[in-house]
């Protein structure tokens, strides 16, 4: 089995080596990744400037970023230990993309990783992604253009950006991992959005297959004076967590791991069409027209 790891945290962030050290476990892992932090920048890609990519010595980065126990945390970004072995069942090979998380997958799966992978992976991302939240998900984004390509695809994330909690994560992205290289091949593939909270296994009280949520969390916008001009800075820190029954946002509050099937559902219903019908009865063009 070939896996595709991708994220939007970046190249540096411990999430994608967690995930990088189990799947090896599995099958031959190749990461490619954003060279930077790349949050919130939902599926946006770069169509008026080149890229640039390098390769990263993933020894080095397998040996620091070692998921651990982690149990208790110990720093802000992750709980780490030394990792005395990198070597792994499987190898494992690395880029940097200087651009967004859906070009870093654009770019492996039109140019950089062949043979192509069986499956992609995207994250493990640093904080939850649920509900309507999805629409700016980097990790979601990213994930999209796997699926899109017809490829199995899992967007995993664990649910805290202080401290969070990887090792589980790791264990069920491998988990599904290994399920999916043994499942009938489906049209449309496999796309999954995985939530684990950010709780040791002895505190998760389950798994749930979820539904989207409404919107989880709001924005809020700080202004202040700089040399003469106001600026403004925009964060997503005000909890909506509008979920209900079935929903992935439920599911996380009650601390079960929520596996959301997705797919385009951006159309709509027929209900809906005849509504809007309705707004454009009457509306003429030409000399004819009120």
């Amino acid at each position: 089995m070939k896996i595709l790891l991708t994220n939007d945290d970046g190249i540096h962030a411990t999430g994608i080596w967690a995930a990088a050290r189990t799947l090896a476990e599995i099958g031959e892992v190749v990461i490619v990744a954003p060279d930077r932090e790349q949050s919130g920048v939902g599926a946006s890609m770069t169509l008026h400037a080149p890229l640039f990519v390098h390769t990263v010595p993933a020894e080095q980065y397998l040996a620091q970023y070692s998921p651990g126990d982690d149990t208790p945390p110990r720093s802000a970004d992750a709980v780490l230990v030394p990792a005395p072995d990198t070597t792994s069942a499987y190898p494992i090979s690395a880029w940097a993309v200087q651009g967004t998380p859906a070009d870093a997958c654009i770019l492996a799966l039109e140019q950089l990783v062949n043979p192509k992978p069986d499956l992609v992976v995207s994250g493990i991302n640093r904080g939850s992604n649920l509900g309507w939240d999805v629409i700016v998900s980097g990790t979601v984004g990213a994930a999209t253009q796997g699926w899109v390509r017809g490829y199995p695809t899992i967007a995993i994330s664990v649910g805290s950006v202080q401290a969070p909690r990887y090792q589980l994560a790791a264990q069920v992205v491998a988990h599904l991992a290994r399920r999916l290289a043994d499942a009938q091949s489906v049209s449309p593939s496999y796309f999954l959005n995985v939530n684990v909270p950010n709780e040791p296994a002895e505190k998760i009280a389950g798994v749930k297959v979820t539904r989207l949520g409404g919107r989880a969390y709001g924005e809020s916008v700080r202004s202040e004076e700089s040399f003469g001009h106001r600026r403004y800075w925009i964060s997503r820190n005000r909890p909506v967590l509008a979920g209900g029954e079935g929903t992935d946002i439920d599911a996380s509050k009650a601390n079960y791991i929520g596996i959301t099937p997705m797919g385009m559902a951006f159309s709509t219903t027929d209900e809906r069409i005849a509504m809007v019908r309705g707004l454009v009865d009457g509306l003429q063009f030409g000399g004819d027209a009120d």
